[in-house]
């Protein structure tokens, strides 16, 4: 076999492997709407897993491979999906095993797209010829995603859920990831509060998210503000006052 025939038959091979159907329109918004490289590849991942590997919820640990970042900054970028209503995670239920699951759902993001794309903020296709997303595209994004400094406006949030990952030992999970995110934007627990009922959690030998938000739904009933409140509140639960 020549080298052409060779090369060709590398490429047949590599094409098999499939392709994911990502929306052209948005490629061309994501920008507008206000999302970094990192999360738009996120998305991007996100598609294709359901598309190609038939995964509705891929892990964290799935995610950080694919595109090279920390979990910190994976579990940052789908806190900001969630709170800004474009990516939400459904629990879904199998009709004949019962067996419930949870899975991505992005009907925000494609509403959003399409809302920009109506209003005619965004034009529906670029002048020139048709374009596609290309293996090198991706792979610039994902070089990109690599790359990102961890500073900026969303540094506390990244340092929040690196702190969380320090004391489990691992990448924490997606569900984990919005959970850590409705204390913030649902609820509007204080950073310092959260940390603070980790510390708690961890002194009481119970480390887990459930415990951590039974500490905090406690603090919010008995008006705690602040780790001094907090500290003044779990003395009186100790000593029985």
């Amino acid at each position: 076999m020549n080298d052409a025939g060779g090369m060709a038959a590398s490429l047949a091979e590599a094409y098999m492997d499939g392709a994911a159907s990502i929306p052209y329109a948005l490629l061309r918004v994501y920008r507008m709407l206000g999302l970094s490289d990192t999360e738009c590849m996120l998305l991007i991942q996100v598609i294709a897993f359901r598309q190609l590997e038939q995964n509705d919820f891929p892990t964290m640990e799935e995610l950080q491979q694919r595109l090279g970042a920390s979990g910190a900054v994976i579990g940052e970028s789908l806190q900001k999906l969630i709170r800004r209503g474009l990516i939400a995670i459904d629990e879904v239920s199998d009709p004949v095993s019962g067996i419930r699951a949870e899975r991505y759902n992005l009907a925000g993001l494609f509403q959003a797209v399409a809302q920009l794309i109506v209003s005619g903020e965004a034009p529906v296709r670029a002048a020139g010829p048709q374009g596609s997303f290309s293996a090198q595209s991706a792979a610039a994004t994902a070089a990109g995603a690599r790359s990102a400094p961890e500073d900026g406006p969303n540094a506390e949030a990244v340092s929040l859920f690196a702190v969380f990952e320090r004391e489990f030992g691992r990448p924490i999970s997606p569900m984990e990831a919005e959970t850590i995110a409705g204390w913030l934007d649902q609820d509007k627990y204080a950073e310092e509060l959260i940390l603070f009922a980790l510390k708690e959690s961890v002194f009481a030998g119970k480390l887990s998210f459930r415990y951590m938000d039974r500490i905090l739904l406690e603090w919010s009933r008995n008006r705690v503000r602040s780790v001094e409140d907090a500290r003044a509140h779990a003395q009186r639960f100790r000593t029985g006052r």
